[in-house]
């Protein structure tokens, strides 16, 4: 936003300017060089003196008043040839000698001036020029006026516009500080301008634009939690009506076909919880932070997962897969412990059904923040994939599919509850051969402890 507002004004002082000038060679062109008529004023004393002293007096007596005019002015006044000043008048000049006008010179202090058209004044007057030097003419004060004049024109154009801004501005931070907010997951977040303000018909599009977006979430969250809690109910009829038809078949005959819809009421109740646990996610903007051991958080979670061994020893069973490699520096952190575990679980749950036999959990501290990578050795991630994995419901075609069991919000999960810590989680390959998952934690958006 500072950026924008200093390209504009860089653009309206160069457009300033550039009006300056072209203002002034338009001037010049149609009135004549400004600096001539400041350098006439300066000049004005010898000039009265000539046209209403020396001109005044009669012909015998020109020369004489001439004269005294050389003895009381500071400036030197000298009779040349006509053709001497035709070469040194400039040609846009020209026109006014011979008319008899008075030509400034302003840069070499002078100016000229016929002695007379006819020659009345005396013999040989008409072929004469008076060449008035050393005159009291400072182009320096000159330009400098010159300079102040358009610069207080300038002011007078950049204090209104500064102003204006400045107001436009101030509305475009609020603006902008509601969009960080909003895009951040605080969908309450509206602009605060006054309906005075010029970008008040903006802010208002914005909020009410914002207000349907929360209006939707909101919707939907409701949705899916009402459906979630309704589909509880009949799950648990059906529960209960299988254990009824197992009484009734003391047998055994109907075991598997019992068996196989207890399995799939078990698939539909975690889909149900998985759902709620989306569902109160979705409405969460902000996270209850407290300190924890994130090292021994992350052993603990481990632990809990199947296949776990220590770093460096050897597999015990066939079904031990899972490597720790975590920093005992990681120190403390604040956030929501239960959360960000579940956001490790769930990756460590998705490498343990696909890795063949190996998965590592990394955990590294540094100056940015925290890291924490799993790694497996399973078939890997697409990279056309690797973003569209942590949409929800979303799963691979191939090996990655519902077969492994699962349905597409574990990662999800994951990713919203990394955002809500303000870090950052992607999926890349890993050196393992299969997929890897690094989650960053910012230093800016937690506070580490050693």
């Amino acid at each position: 936003m500072n950026r924008l507002f200093f390209r504009f004004f860089v653009l309206v002082t160069l457009s300033i300017t550039v009006a300056a000038f072209v203002i002034y060679f338009a001037i010049s062109r149609l009135f004549g060089d400004p600096l001539d008529d400041i350098a006439r004023r300066q000049a004005a004393a010898e000039i009265f003196l000539l046209e209403q002293y020396v001109d005044k007096a009669p012909a015998d007596e020109w020369l004489v008043r001439l004269n005294k005019v050389r003895e009381v002015s500071r400036a030197n006044l000298e009779l040349v040839p006509l053709a001497r000043a035709r070469n040194a008048v400039p040609a846009h000049g020209q026109a006014a000698l011979e008319r008899g006008d008075v030509v400034l010179d302003a840069a070499h202090k002078a100016f000229f001036r016929r002695v007379d058209l006819a020659g009345d004044r005396y013999i040989g007057s008409a072929d004469e020029v008076i060449h008035a030097q050393n005159l009291p003419i400072d182009v320096g004060l000159a330009l400098e006026m010159e300079a102040l004049r358009y610069a207080i024109v300038a002011l007078a154009l950049l204090i209104p516009i500064a102003l204006w801004s400045r107001a436009h501005w101030r509305g475009l931070q609020s603006l902008s500080a509601v969009a960080d907010e909003f895009g951040a997951g605080k969908l309450s977040a509206r602009a605060k301008v006054k309906p005075s303000a010029s970008i008040y018909p903006l802010a208002e599009r914005i909020n009410h634009m914002a207000g349907r977006i929360e209006g939707l979430v909101e919707s939907q969250a409701n949705l899916l939690h009402s459906v979630s809690h309704e589909l509880r109910t009949p799950i648990a009829r059906l529960e209960f009506a299988l254990e009824l038809l197992r009484a009734k078949a003391p047998d055994g005959s109907l075991e598997p076909r019992i068996a196989a819809m207890e399995a799939d009421l078990a698939e539909l109740n975690a889909l149900v919880g998985e759902l709620l646990g989306m569902a109160k996610m979705g409405a969460r903007e902000t996270v209850a932070r407290a300190p924890f051991d994130l090292a021994l958080a992350l052993r603990d979670c481990a632990n809990s997962t199947p296949g776990s061994e220590p770093a460096g020893s050897a597999p015990a069973a066939a079904n031990r897969k899972l490597h720790t490699d975590i920093d005992a520096a990681l120190g403390m952190i604040e956030g929501d412990q239960r959360l960000l575990m579940r956001a490790v679980s769930n990756l460590l749950r998705n490498a343990e059904k696909y890795a063949k036999s190996r998965i590592i959990l990394r955990a590294r501290r540094d100056g940015s923040g925290v890291e924490i990578v799993v790694d497996d050795d399973g078939p890997g991630i697409p990279d056309m994939e690797r973003d569209r994995i942590f949409e929800p419901f979303y799963r691979l075609d191939r090996s990655r599919d519902r077969a492994t069991g699962g349905f597409g919000l574990g990662l999800s999960i994951a990713r919203k509850a990394v955002e809500l810590h303000g870090g950052t989680i992607l999926a890349d390959q890993s050196a393992l051969g299969g997929a890897r998952f690094v989650i960053a934690l910012p230093a800016g958006g937690l506070v580490l402890r050693t």
